[in-house]
């Protein structure tokens, strides 16, 4: 990305030139840049070759978990498409984090809880969004199973055997598409999530304030987002302990824990291939 193109988007935001522009860390998807202007400072991210739409699913799926009392998110400055020599980009607020203490865990959990009490009628979303770079289908369903099979791994798997996964590792995805609603409760309440809350997409800044970024909003049963939690290594034990006084889970949820972490591995091979395909065979094998 040329600093030429970056002034010329703090000039179409900010009707003004940049004080300074710093690239910073920003995750493997988008350049991420620090901009600083007379207002102060903003988070940029430019990329590209973002499909139609991905900055604008990005910036509602953060307006809704606005509706989460304690959750910081940051305010959506401006969006934009690609446009002739532009790339599209997402202006955000800056937020800085501060070091952790010993209980932001607890508040964080305790934060998580109140954001999945929010609800709705039906499973998904009045529009599709993305998990990471890759299309996160979204239509509204009245059954939890029949949406994670439908709307999570199904589409997964079509994208897996374009990647080349395995023919028998398609057949046991299969398989187990088949027996979902053998294997998922019957009844469970649509609960609002990030979608995608693994350690890189969460900050902690001053006075224990918990921040959430990058997310892949849907209302889905509220373990796949535990589950994730649990995937990369996990929360702080404290984090869990104090989500449950809030919010108890069903009994049972052990036993799901890994079945609700195939959607997730099936996104990483999707993205970055083995072992993330290992990984998905040992958790269809599992449930069979």
């Amino acid at each position: 990305m040329h600093d030429r193109q970056l002034q010329t988007i703090v000039r179409n935001v900010f009707n003004e030139d940049p004080q300074s522009i710093r690239r910073v860390h920003g995750g493997d998807i988008n350049e991420a840049v620090c901009v600083e202007v007379d207002a102060g400072r903003y988070f940029l991210k430019v990329n590209d070759n973002a499909p139609r739409g991905f900055f604008a699913a990005e910036a509602r799926g953060l307006e809704r978990l606005r509706a989460g009392h304690g959750l910081r998110v940051p305010a959506v400055i401006a969006e934009a498409e690609a446009d002739g020599d532009l790339p599209a980009y997402l202006v955000l607020e800056w937020l800085d984090e501060a070091p952790a203490s010993p209980t932001f865990a607890t508040r964080f959990g305790e934060v998580l809880a109140a954001l999945h009490q929010i609800s709705q009628a039906q499973f998904g979303l009045d529009s599709d969004n993305f998990i990471g770079k890759l299309p996160q289908r979204n239509t509204p369903m009245d059954r939890w199973a029949d949406f994670y099979r439908d709307q999570r791994i199904a589409p997964q798997a079509v994208l897996a055997r374009q990647r080349g996964m395995s023919a028998s590792r398609l057949a046991l995805l299969d398989r187990l598409m088949a027996r979902l609603s053998n294997l998922l409760p019957n009844k469970s309440t649509p609960a609002l999530l990030h979608g995608d809350l693994w350690r890189g997409n969460y900050m902690i800044l001053a006075g224990d304030v918990p921040a959430v970024i990058d997310p892949a909003v849907y209302y889905g049963d509220r373990e796949i987002e535990l589950a994730f939690t649990e995937l990369f290594g996990g929360f702080p034990a404290q984090f869990y302990t104090a989500y449950r006084a809030i919010y108890p889970l069903e009994p049972g949820y052990a036993e799901r824990r890994s079945l609700y972490q195939l959607y997730p591995l099936l996104v990483h091979y999707n993205l970055f291939g083995e072992p993330y395909g290992a990984h998905v065979e040992s958790v269809c094998r599992r449930y069979l």
